[in-house]
């Protein structure tokens, strides 16, 4: 399967295995985070089917283990701008959770158009004034604003819109849709966050725009400071692809890919159990530590070989034995074929000689 990676120089096909990560965020400026599940993308399965699968399983989870209770908030699902906010908001229309997904600025939606004026012929406009992520005299007033000051953001700023909706067409996951029946109205709440600066100075950084749609009415004030901590989950990513191998193993069979990505997320969990264990092996440069605030994943890992010596271990002493035959005289090992990268070309359009 070939799965596209993005860099320098243009966007490579590489053959890999892509998985869809399901994690849990806590409140609070944090590193660590709580994998839950990593499912892999099978050839001709679509990311959105997927994504759904995993949210609809997780409230079935939350339900049973008594996480969630009927009457409790409906759990917030925070995603990122690769994912279909109307196509997700549709499919888990009359599920109690609440979608936060973050959208492209190129993005358009819509009103609900005027109602009908007596005498009116032909048929009623399904879609009213354009509303424009990209172009600000394509908004109208918001129905929300409010500006708060940041110790990390400056000035900040969150406006709201509710009951936009996307205009739908036959393609992707509503080209099945029934032919004689007219494409679904899908409304939620826009919402648009302008800081001054961001933590590391930058300035002026790009609007972060979101969508939220849920069985509750929309809270702007909470819902851009709970989408802070979804980058958290970007944290968890570089750390176990540099310090936990989980880009290292370049395995040629997906069964093989799934044991090592299982492993890789059981090493994380331990090392989550033990931050409150070991001892800050911090180098001379590095700060100290809040009291109080866990070790960061990083130096968990500096301090986690210590941990064994210390707790001990169930296993008895090694017994003394007679070592293997070893590798057969004259043997060699054989190397795994090398398997160039696929480059994904845009066409080229050729003028016709007259």
């Amino acid at each position: 399967m070939m799965v596209q990676v993005r860099g320098k120089g243009g966007n490579r096909w590489l053959p890999g295995w892509p998985y869809s990560l399901l994690v849990g965020i806590q409140w609070g400026s944090s590193s660590w985070v709580d994998p839950i599940e990593a499912r892999r993308l099978r050839p001709g399965e679509e990311h959105t089917d997927v994504t759904i699968d995993q949210i609809t399983g997780l409230l079935k989870d939350l339900t049973a283990t008594g996480k969630w209770q009927p009457g409790d908030p409906p759990p917030l699902v925070l995603l990122d701008a690769g994912n279909y906010a109307t196509d997700l908001t549709h499919a888990l229309a009359g599920h109690d959770v609440q979608l936060l997904v973050r959208l492209r600025t190129t993005r358009v939606f819509y009103l609900d158009p005027p109602p009908r004026r007596p005498g009116q012929m032909g048929a009623p406009p399904r879609h009213g004034a354009e509303f424009s992520c990209s172009d600000p005299a394509k908004r109208h007033a918001p129905d929300f604003e409010r500006t708060v000051e940041s110790e990390l953001y400056g000035t900040v700023t969150v406006r709201a819109w509710s009951g936009l909706h996307q205009k739908l067409g036959s393609t992707g996951r509503w080209a099945n849709w029934p032919r004689d029946k007219q494409l679904p109205i899908v409304r939620g709440t826009v919402l648009q966050v302008v800081v001054d600066h961001l933590p590391d100075g930058r300035k002026p950084p790009k609007d972060l725009w979101l969508w939220h749609a849920g069985p509750v009415p929309a809270d702007p004030d909470l819902l851009w400071k709970a989408y802070l901590r979804r980058f958290d989950q970007e944290h968890f990513h570089r750390f176990a692809k540099v310090y936990l191998g989980l880009a290292s193993a370049h395995l040629s069979s997906a069964a093989a890919t799934d044991r090592w990505v299982s492993l890789v997320i059981g090493a994380y969990a331990q090392l989550r159990l033990a931050r409150h264990l070991v001892d800050d092996l911090r180098r001379p440069w590095h700060p100290r530590p809040d009291p109080g605030k866990p070790l960061s994943p990083y130096k968990v890992r500096l301090g986690f070989r210590r941990l064994r010596a210390r707790i001990g271990t169930p296993a008895d002493s090694p017994k003394p034995t007679r070592p293997g035959p070893g590798r057969p005289k004259g043997s060699k090992n054989r190397p795994k074929p090398k398997r160039p990268p696929h480059r994904k070309t845009e066409p080229t359009t050729s003028k016709h000689a007259e």
